[in-house]
């Protein structure tokens, strides 16, 4: 049997929640959750790239994302170690041979609508032409439905605390809806990162997913769901027109303001099989 291969990670996630002691509107005090906040400094064979805002739960995943999704790593093969060091508020990345042309796909900065501001580089947003979908992805109605009620029901520190975004990835079987990756960050863009830095070392395919957010589907947003490989991303939120017109592009199904069982197909309606219409004729939004 072939070995996978897996780079060295650090373990080095943070609390990613800290208790305060706040006066309420009777002025009584007592003691809340909120979230942490902290810089991280990525350094790519000692080239520092960006600084990003995360709460620290899963900086490896996250690192590993985001140099995913911006081409600046190829193949998880080709990473040796990822060390995190929050006395440094740093992250190491070494790989075993550096890109050629990462001066070149560093030159171009794009700052996004991601919360706390994201980066991507030029090459990121000129990979539409990259992206493959599987044509014949379909998603019911009754596993819209079922994505919206397992997130309703999943613990989460946006109830304890409130201020972060979550990102889910769920696969969408024969057998109904089966959540596989939840992650939650101060900005969506950090927690769609992590998930996929998950699914690269996971080796998991995303044609028979599911991609759910709390944020809006920007631009950005759906450029890394397609990278991923996934053909449905699901938000409680709206869209952009970019994100629109980007996902037209590259025949991404975009479902939003998903809430109960209410939901608005953007675009793609042509990859959702609409069972349930008897019974979800009555609802009120």
């Amino acid at each position: 049997m072939t070995s996978i291969y897996y780079p060295q990670l650090t373990n080095n996630a943070l609390p990613v929640t800290h208790a305060i002691e706040v006066i309420d509107e009777q002025g009584r005090t007592q003691s809340i959750e909120i979230p942490g906040e902290r810089p991280l400094t990525i350094y790519l064979d000692k080239k520092e790239l960006v600084t990003l805002m995360t709460l620290g739960g899963a900086p490896e995943a996250l690192v590993l994302g985001y140099l995913r999704h911006q081409g600046l790593v190829q193949n998880i093969e080709d990473i040796e170690s990822v060390q995190v060091d929050w006395e440094t508020e740093s992250v190491a990345v070494k790989t075993w041979r550096q890109a050629p042309n990462i001066d070149q796909i560093t030159r171009k900065k794009t700052v996004t609508t991601g919360c706390g501001q994201g980066t991507v580089f030029g090459e990121f947003m000129s990979s539409v032409a990259d992206i493959s979908l599987n044509p014949e992805a379909r998603l019911s109605q009754t596993a819209i439905y079922a994505v919206v009620e397992k997130i309703r029901h999943h613990p989460s520190i946006y109830k304890r605390a409130g201020s972060v975004h979550a990102c889910a990835v769920f696969k969408n079987g024969p057998t109904g809806i089966e959540l596989l990756y939840f992650i939650e960050d101060v900005g969506r863009h950090n927690a769609v990162d992590a998930i996929s830095g998950l699914m690269w070392l996971d080796r998991q395919s995303g044609e028979s997913l599911v991609f759910y957010t709390t944020g809006r589907l920007t631009s950005e947003m759906v450029i890394k769901g397609g990278q991923m490989g996934i053909p449905f991303l699901m938000t409680r939120s709206g869209a952009t027109e970019m994100g629109l017109s980007l996902a037209q592009q590259i025949n991404l199904c975009i479902l939003a303001r998903c809430s109960g069982r209410h939901f608005l197909v953007y675009q793609g309606a042509q990859r959702i099989i609409f069972d349930c219409l008897a019974t979800s004729s009555s609802d009120a939004l």
